[in-house]
Parts: structure tokens; C-alpha cells; sequence
């Protein structure tokens, strides 16, 4: 079977990709050939294949139209998509910008998953994204929490995360209290300056617009017409999480994001996440999102990892449920 497709000039070299890398991946995806003759691209192979092609070229075709760069992370998200035949995949593409950085690199969601992150927070007054790190649960809130300050929709950001993680204690850490917590808050920091620009973000700090502060800052606050964000939540405990989601008031957004797999608690504590996950999930204005490997947007080689940890821990739990049995 053959299908034919038009293309301009301006638009295929983009969609080809560099030694036409984009062309060979949808190629060795779907078993079919692509080649060009001038603006006509010729796809040949089995009805269901070229079908997939189609649609995966018009896809990558529909992004260079609008200027969206042509990533292999996007690749393959595209082609992941059409493969598994599920036609929401498109719907991302469609998203709005959220915000533009003070470099002018526009924000906006890269995938399926992130898509429906984003609309979570607009509509839900609470909202808990749970996925490995790379699918951009921080960095888009973060864009939302600057529109949202910009646009005086919010009166300050407040962002916070447990000052303890990877295994480090505080207390033998070198330095004053200030000087202990600020590695572990200077990702947010550096997400905020991004968006901001460097001047801009520490006038805001200066006037009490924007605070990035562990968790036990947040005891005994009632944080109203704030957007809140609380990072790396999988290493509160189920007091701490209580805690933070009492605080905000009227007026006010909570975003809570955290890896599940990640959990840096000491052995035998329960994660705050995994059980806010289980208290608050039917509660309503309270919103929960999953993503996944599918939605990473580092290096595509950081995908097959996270996939490759998941199938392992997958495996050393079914094989402690068989032992379990046994014994």
C-alpha cells in the first residue's frame, strides 16, 4: 500500500530531523518506507502501518507549522501515542502557553499527562501530581504560580519542600539554619529565576511576594490568596502532610507534587503522600494526576531508565509475594 503526503520545503526539514533521524524512527516504529520527491513524501507498507505513519507525520507536521520545536523526546512521544492507538495525543500539542521565561521561551505542557496536570490546577482548588522526576510536576507549577502572581490572581507564592532528603541530616551539616536548608530549596529558587529573571525575583522576595521555605515554616500559618506548592512531598510524614494541607485559606491554590518511588523517610515511616493519596482522593476541589515515563521531558534516555527501575521493582515485589506464599 502506498500514501502520499504534501509537505513544504520550510516545514520538512524540521520534520525530518537532522540526517532525517525523525524519518528512520517512524520507519523502524511502524515497518514502512518514507522517502521525498520534492514536496510529495511517499509512505509504503501494510494498511495499518501507513495509517500510523500518516498520522504520526501529520502530527510532527502540524508542530512545525506552529513553530513548536521537533524534539526526539517529542518523537517519541508522538510515536508512542499513535502506536498505542490513543487519540488524545494530539490534544497537547493545542495547549496554550502558560508562560513566557525572561529568556522568551514560552511554558506550556509537552505531553498527554501534562495536559491534564495543567487543566487540574486551574480547576481544582487542591491538586496532588504524583510521577518520576522529569515529567515537569514542579517546573509547570512553578510557570502557573508566576502567571498567577502576574496577573494578581494571587497576592504571593509560597514554596516549600522537607529540608531532609537523600539520606543527609541537617544538624551535621556545616552552617546557620539558613545555610543548611538552601541546597535543598535552590532547585525552586533556580525555576523561579528562570521564569523572573534574576532582578525581578529578588524584588519580589523583597516585598514579601514570593518565600521558598522548608516545611516546618509553614506550622501555624493560615496562607490566604497564595498559590502554594509543596515539592518532593513523598518525604513528609502523614503528620507533616496534615499539616500542610490545613494551611491554605481563602483564595488560595495548593499544588503537592512527590515521587512515590523515591521516599528518602527513614526505614519503616509512612509516606505523607501515599496516604494523602488514600484520605483526600474522593474529596472534591481536591484533584489527583499521575504521570509517567511517557511524560518526561529530559533526555530520552532518562525514560528507558525510570522504565527500567519500574520493571525491577515490579519483579523483587512479585518475587517477595511468591516467597510470601511459600513461607
Amino acid at each position: 500500500m502506498e500514501y502520499s503526503l504534501q509537505m513544504s520545503s520550510d516545514i520538512m526539514a524540521d520534520v525530518f530531523g537532522m540526517l532525517d533521524g525523525n524519518i528512520r524512527k517512524i520507519e523502524s516504529a511502524f515497518g514502512v518506507k518514507i522517502v521525498n520527491r520534492g514536496e510529495d513524501i511517499k509512505i509504503t507498507g501494510g494498511d495499518t502501518a501507513c495509517a500510523q505513519a500518516v498520522k504520526a507525520l501529520t502530527s510532527l507536521t502540524a508542530m512545525a507549522a506552529k513553530g513548536e520545536p521537533i524534539t526526539e523526546q517529542s518523537v517519541n512521544y508522538i510515536v508512542g501515542m499513535v502506536g498505542e492507538g490513543r487519540d488524545g495525543y494530539m490534544r497537547y500539542m493545542d495547549a496554550d502557553c502558560i508562560y513566557i521565561t525572561s529568556r522568551g521561551k514560552p511554558v506550556k505542557p509537552k505531553s498527554e499527562g501534562q495536559k491534564e496536570y495543567v487543566d487540574a490546577i486551574a480547576s481544582s482548588t487542591v491538586t496532588i501530581a504524583i510521577g518520576p522526576a522529569g515529567t515537569g510536576k514542579t517546573y509547570l507549577a512553578v510557570a502557573l504560580a508566576v502567571a498567577a502572581l502576574r496577573s494578581k490572581e494571587v497576592s504571593r507564592i509560597i514554596i516549600t519542600r522537607p529540608a531532609v532528603e537523600a539520606g543527609e541530616k541537617l544538624g551535621f551539616l556545616p552552617g546557620d539554619l539558613q545555610e543548611k536548608v538552601d541546597p535543598y530549596l535552590r532547585p525552586l529558587n533556580d525555576a523561579l529565576i528562570e521564569m523572573l529573571g534574576q532582578e525581578s525575583y529578588h524584588r519580589y522576595v523583597e516585598r514579601g511576594s514570593i518565600e521558598v521555605a522548608p516545611l516546618a515554616y509553614m506550622r501555624g500559618r493560615t496562607l490566604d490568596d497564595s498559590f502554594i506548592i509543596l515539592d518532593e512531598a513523598q518525604n513528609t510524614t502523614p503528620e507533616q502532610m496534615k499539616m500542610f494541607v490545613t494551611r491554605f485559606g481563602f483564595s488560595s491554590k495548593v499544588v503537592i507534587t512527590g515521587d512515590i518511588t523515591q521516599t528518602d523517610l527513614p526505614a519503616y515511616t509512612k509516606s505523607g503522600l501515599k496516604e494523602a493519596v488514600k484520605v483526600l482522593g474522593n474529596i472534591e476541589g481536591i484533584s489527583i494526576r499521575y504521570l509517567s515515563s511517557r511524560d518526561v521531558v529530559r533526555h530520552p534516555l532518562v525514560q528507558k531508565i525510570i522504565d527500567a527501575y519500574e520493571k525491577y521493582e515490579q519483579g523483587q515485589a512479585s518475587a517477595a509475594a511468591r516467597k510470601g506464599k511459600k513461607g
